[in-house]
């Protein structure tokens, strides 16, 4: 199965009532006129277009027929092209899917838009339409709502996937289907903006949308975030010019270049994540065991040894740590033992302990425990100690996080010996350095740098970064933008992080330039004021709505590289039944295309979407060593509960 590119910005047709439409919907008729809801990856051949095809022909085909201007009344005519109606709007619904017959109808040629505020105890909106004009202006506890005509009622939030079409005076979102809004004027439009930006802005933060609570919200040295027109981008330039200087950077993905399948094999079990090794072997973590596979030039494949977890080493030593599903599995020790942490309780990711697979024999040697200072704690996750500190044959020290603290495990005493586990009763890791935080720190979830320094994602959307010297002190607090951190990942070298929502992706640059004019990073110094807006990676509103009712963004990833003076070329998430991957130069660009007639921070919706039948499990790059001549990156591997399938990227013939 090939990539799909990013679905086109489709245009409105007024061919066909929405009644209409959904009459008509599936008949084979050759004389139905239909849009693609998506682009022909293979470019063979151009989609099938409507006689009338988008707003702006119907009204050209008007105006030449002189249908509708050689009223003679004029005034009706400016009255039926702008309603006097406040607030007026025409609005639109997608049908059909990802059929090729999908199609944009009308819902309703004129509707009317307010913001309401709901009531938080129930959620219901007030009944009076005079009560809800006062309501904007309450400023009482609860959320903004849009309301579109009959047919729209939807929480202002990301959840809306709202995407700004300045250039066409529209705005598509998702509310239980895909919709369009058209306006009349730009005034119009520029005056819904605002409004919608603010009511986001109050239902995001629980505060109104003022100057001085956006200063409360992002702080001074933040400004830039809640203005991006403001900000200063001159680093995301000076990256981008670095980064086209970059002999690791000479093949970057053209439109040339796809996606092509090369492995897909059954799984033993339900797949529950990827560990892929950049030696021999990847892993395959299951509900029973693991699956060893090879790795190749062109993904992993090959089944090898399987690792079951009811080996009867569970209990071993006295211990009760019963085995579960491991949510979390890392490679240690050349890639020669695995650490496996298994949740207490399920659908919550906080373990007591780890095991530890030795690969080679395939049992597990020891089951370790999480103490401080004589008593038991969790942890809900584990790191390496650096990008490539799995390669490390002598490594025996890795990174845990908890919702408040964060510390590195050390699998030798204190003396420095390595403990001998056949006479443990209870082998105990030696906490050796951390930090246990005050409450509200809420912790999520991290990464590290090639160099050990550490990002943390947080509950409130901040993500902070600490030096290899202190776990005590954030160098850095990037305030976020009101979403969770579920995931966050960093270059090798320190210069981009990449946040996981569950509805975007958040890039962040940390250089800097200091007041001696030295280029850092937010892990060495203090930022300042000089902070670049972030940008944003997201769906297309018709995309998120496609990609399954599980269509949450999971685990986005840099590729992989393991090497000073290398740079990742891509960037890949999961979005239920997508795999969706950026091109990480085009993403840097500020002058390219996407970025055009939008507002506020810059997000990008170019990609490439290879879909599954299934919910994805997780989508990694293998390590860049595996990148071949004629390809600029190395394979993609997608995992679904059932399947593995490898995908490298080639050029066209």
């Amino acid at each position: 199965m090939g990539a799909g590119q990013s679905r086109g910005d489709l245009d409105l047709s007024d061919s066909d009532s929405e009644d209409e439409a959904r009459s008509r919907h599936g008949s084979d008729r050759e004389d139905d006129a239909y849009e693609d809801a998506r682009e022909q990856s293979s470019g063979d051949r151009a989609p099938a277009r409507s006689p009338s095809s988008s707003l702006d022909d119907v009204e050209a085909r008007l105006k030449a027929l002189k249908l509708k201007y050689s009223s003679p009344s004029s005034s009706s005519a400016a009255k039926q092209k702008k309603p006097n109606l406040e607030n007026a709007v025409k609005l639109y619904l997608h049908i059909g899917g990802n059929t090729p017959k999908a199609k944009w109808v009308i819902s309703e040629k004129l509707a009317c838009y307010r913001f309401a505020r709901t009531s938080r105890e129930g959620e219901e909106e007030e009944e009076e339409e005079e009560e809800e004009e006062e309501e904007e202006e309450d400023g009482g506890e609860g959320w903004w709502v849009l309301k579109i005509g009959s047919k729209v009622r939807a929480r202002v939030g990301a959840g809306m996937q709202l995407k700004y079409f300045g250039d066409q005076r529209r705005v598509d979102f998702v509310a239980g289907g895909v919709w369009a809004v058209k306006f009349f004027s730009n005034e119009d439009y520029r005056a819904f903006v605002g409004r919608y930006q603010d009511c986001l802005f109050e239902n995001t933060y629980g505060y109104e949308a003022t100057e001085e609570n956006r200063i409360k919200v992002y702080g001074k040295d933040f400004m830039g975030w809640a203005k991006p027109e403001a900000a200063d981008d001159s680093m995301w330039e000076d990256a981008e010019d670095s980064l086209s200087r970059s002999p690791g950077s000479a093949t970057p993905v053209r439109p040339s270049q796809d996606l092509r399948e090369e492995f897909e094999e059954a799984a033993n079990g339900g797949i529950q994540s990827l560990a892929l090794g950049a030696l021999d072997n990847s892993f395959l973590v299951g509900d029973s065991g693991i699956q060893v596979v090879k790795n190749f030039s062109h993904g992993i494949h090959g089944k090898g040894v399987f690792v079951n977890f009811d080996g009867g080493s569970s209990h071993r030593n006295g211990l009760s740590m019963t085995y579960s599903t491991p949510k979390k599995a890392l490679l240690m020790k050349a890639e020669t033992n695995m650490l496996l942490m298994s949740p207490i309780n399920e659908g919550k990711p906080h373990a007591r302990g780890i095991h530890q697979l030795d690969i080679e024999t395939g049992k597990i040697v020891s089951d370790w425990r999480f103490e401080k200072d004589g008593t038991d704690i969790t942890m809900r996750d584990i790191v390496n100690d650096s990008k490539g500190a799995q390669l490390d044959p002598t490594g025996s020290t890795f990174l845990g996080l908890d919702d408040n603290r964060l510390c590195r495990w050390d699998m030798r005493d204190r003396k420095g010996l390595v403990q001998n586990l056949a006479d443990a009763n209870t082998p105990v890791l030696n906490w050796t350095q951390g930090h246990q935080f005050s409450r509200g720190t809420n912790f999520q979830c991290f990464a590290t740098t090639g160099d050990g320094s550490i990002a943390v994602g947080s509950l409130d959307g901040k993500i902070r970064l600490y030096s290899i010297n202190s776990m005590r002190q954030a160098k850095t607090a990037f305030p976020g933008l009101g979403s969770p951190i579920t995931h966050v990942d960093v270059t090798f070298d320190g210069k981009w992080i990449l946040g996981t929502t569950d509805t975007y992706l958040i890039l962040i640059c940390t250089l800097f330039t200091d007041k001696d004019g030295k280029t850092k990073t937010g892990f060495n110094g203090r930022m300042g004021n000089r902070i670049s807006a972030p940008r944003l990676l997201k769906l297309t509103p018709l995309d998120s709505h496609l990609a399954g009712a599980d269509n949450k963004f999971r685990g986005g990833q840099f590729s992989w590289v393991t090497e000073n003076g290398k740079q990742e070329r891509h960037l890949v998430a999961t979005v239920g039944k997508f795999s969706v991957i950026w091109n990480f130069q085009q993403v840097k660009n500020g002058s390219h295309e996407c970025y055009r007639h939008q507002e506020g921070l810059k997000s990008c919706y170019c990609y490439k979407i290879v879909p599954k039948d299934e919910s994805i499990v997780d989508s990694r790059f293998m390590h860049d060593k595996f990148a071949v001549t004629d390809s600029p990156e190395a394979p993609l591997v997608i995992a679904t509960p059932l399947k593995v399938s490898s995908f490298s990227i080639s050029s066209r013939r």
